[in-house]
This record gives structure tokens, sequence and C-alpha cells, in this order.
């Protein structure tokens, strides 16, 4: 069951649940679709970058797993968790995309969800290997934005 609880997982199901609250109490914006398009992509290339990087730098890039390496440049120097940055991002996206306005409350309910369940302990995995060169990068580069 453990393997099972991965972030994308959580993602898809506040997704569901953007769409669910669409669906009931549709409140479109105006340019919400271009806007929450726009969004999307944003999101996805975002994706794209931070896992290129971590590949070059042959670390994973699945939670509960030990980094190889400690990544600090490109993305990560904007974020030091820019995918799931990019989760955030793409739910936003979506809620805007379904005309969900109403959920976007959810977005930041899905950051602070993801700092418990994962990110605390990514941190303290990454620190406890990388030390100083950790810590540096910490006082650098914020959490999330």
């Amino acid at each position: 069951m453990r393997e099972a609880d991965i972030p994308p997982l959580w993602l898809a199901l506040f997704a569901l649940a953007s769409w669910a609250i669409g669906r009931l109490v549709p409140l479109p914006l105006p340019f919400g679709r271009a806007l929450g398009g726009g969004l999307i992509g944003a999101a996805v290339v975002l994706m794209g970058l931070a896992a290129a990087q971590m590949a070059v730098h042959r670390t994973t890039v699945i939670p509960r797993r030990r980094p190889a390496a400690l990544v600090t440049g490109g993305v990560f120097a904007l974020s030091r968790n820019p995918i799931y940055l990019a989760d955030a991002i793409l739910l936003a996206g979506l809620d805007l995309w379904w005309g969900a306005s109403l959920a976007l409350v959810l977005v930041p309910v899905f950051m602070a969800f993801i700092t418990r369940r994962y990110i605390r302990a990514e941190e303290a995995w990454i620190g406890a290997a990388f030390g100083a060169d950790y810590a540096a990068y910490c006082a650098r580069t914020r959490r999330w934005l």
C-alpha cells in the first residue's frame, strides 16, 4: 500500500474533488479557460524540466527514495520542490479550465497536505545526506516559490 501512496494519486484525488465542485457549483471566470490552459501548459513544462534535471544528475524523482545527488540549479534555483509546485499549478489550471473557481481554495490545502505528507520527510533525508550544502541551498531557495 505504501507504494500506492504517491503524490500523483493525491493530485488526482484533489483534481477529482475540484471537478466535482465545478460540476455542482459551476463558476467560470472570464478568460478562465485560457488562463487555465496556460497554467496547465506551464505546469507540464516545469515538471518536465525538473524531471530532466534530476535525470541528468542521476537521482530519483520518486518520493521516499534516497536521493543520489543534490540538484540546486535550473528550476531548482527557483523552488526546492518544482515538481510539487508544478502539481499545484496544474491543479489551479484545471480548476480554471473546468470553471471550478470555487475549488481554487483546494490549491493551498493541497500544498499544505503535500508539505506534511512528503516534503518534510524528504527535507530531513536530503539534509542528512547533504548536510551543509543542503542547509546553504535552503537558505537561498524557498520551499515553494
